[in-house]
């Protein structure tokens, strides 16, 4: 006669039970182990895919060791898979602005004696290579804040900006308490969307940088035209991320700077970086001069150059209009 198991009667496991059961994907040594690296993976491929198809998963898709990431084998601790994780969230976060007045000096010219406020702009969240250091006197600061007062008087009325003095302008407290307030002023308004959105606001910070790289290019001054384009790009293309084809022209100018210097490589490169911006906005001034040079400095590097001149013949059918200018020659034209 065959006896059934009671259903409630506790199983006993053997050893040998014991063994199987942790012989599987959640213990460490088993053959079906699979790491913490992956098993976070897809415990976030997981939470995406609940979270909604359109929503990036955490980490990055496809082999692990091919991608840069840990390997399944990986000996990350739990607090170093957390610190990696969170760098490659990061990668979708939106750029925000941290912003310092890190020191001042006292300019002593033969008619004027001024402040200068040097301002580090800062990206937060993770280590910036490229922090921005500008220089801004309190005349720069008061014409910032006019400017928005016409366009953004309600939304700045809160918003305190230290008063003009006559006298004790260079007194060491008067310095000290400046860049206080100026530290507090930029940092409220970058906080207001619609003003670090402005143009006022962004000009403010990239222009006089912009207007004294381009006069260089148009002095023929390719180097030193790029090296202050290498240091405000990188801000510029934090300020407008809503605004991709504000970079454009700064970019050009790259391009043209490194294509005088004899470095087509570099040139090639920036010019990409300008086209991603423009993407499919034919009719933009930039659009066809950039696709020309392109084809240009692809040809010479022996590189694809045919997929951009079927790009520019189909704009041009698409929008026949008479020969523009060339880059160079829109380049100079830029902050005049």
């Amino acid at each position: 006669m065959t006896h059934l198991a009671d259903p409630w009667t506790p199983t006993v496991q053997t050893p040998q039970v014991r063994a199987f059961s942790m012989a599987s994907a959640e213990h460490p040594g088993s053959p079906g182990w699979t790491g913490r690296v992956a098993q976070s993976r897809a415990r976030a491929k997981q939470q995406a895919t609940a979270s909604g198809p359109d929503l990036p998963s955490p980490g990055p898709e496809g082999d692990s060791d091919a991608d840069g990431s840990p390997s399944p084998n990986s000996s990350m601790t739990t607090r170093e898979l957390q610190e990696y994780w969170r760098n490659e969230k990061g990668y979708w976060k939106p750029v925000k602005l941290l912003f310092e007045i890190s020191s001042a000096r006292i300019e002593d010219r033969k008619f004027c004696k001024f402040v200068v406020y040097q301002v580090v702009v800062i990206q937060t969240g993770s280590f910036d290579g490229n922090k921005a250091i500008l220089g801004r006197r309190y005349s720069d600061f008061q014409a910032l804040q006019k400017s928005l007062l016409k366009t953004f008087g309600e939304e700045i009325e809160d918003v305190p900006f230290p008063k003009k003095r006559l006298v004790g302008n260079f007194t060491q407290e008067m310095i000290l308490e400046r860049k206080l307030a100026f530290k507090e002023y930029l940092s409220l308004l970058y906080s207001i969307r619609c003003v670090r959105r402005s143009r006022e606001f962004i000009d403010f910070l990239t222009r006089p940088e912009l207007k004294e790289a381009f006069g260089c290019l148009r002095a023929g001054q390719y180097t030193k035209a790029l090296d202050i384009l290498l240091h405000v790009v990188p801000l510029q293309q934090k300020l407008t991320g809503h605004w991709p084809t504000a970079v454009v022209p700064a970019l050009c100018a790259m391009l043209v700077c490194h294509r005088e210097l004899e470095r087509p490589l570099e040139a090639l490169a920036a010019g990409e970086q300008a086209l991603e911006r423009l993407h499919a906005r034919e009719g933009h001034r930039y659009y066809a001069p950039l696709l020309d040079a392109m084809i240009r400095l692809a040809y010479a590097l022996g590189k694809d150059f045919v997929s951009l001149q079927e790009r520019l013949e189909d704009s041009q059918l698409r929008r026949p209009s008479a020969r523009g200018f060339t880059l160079k020659e829109l380049a100079v034209r830029e902050y005049l």
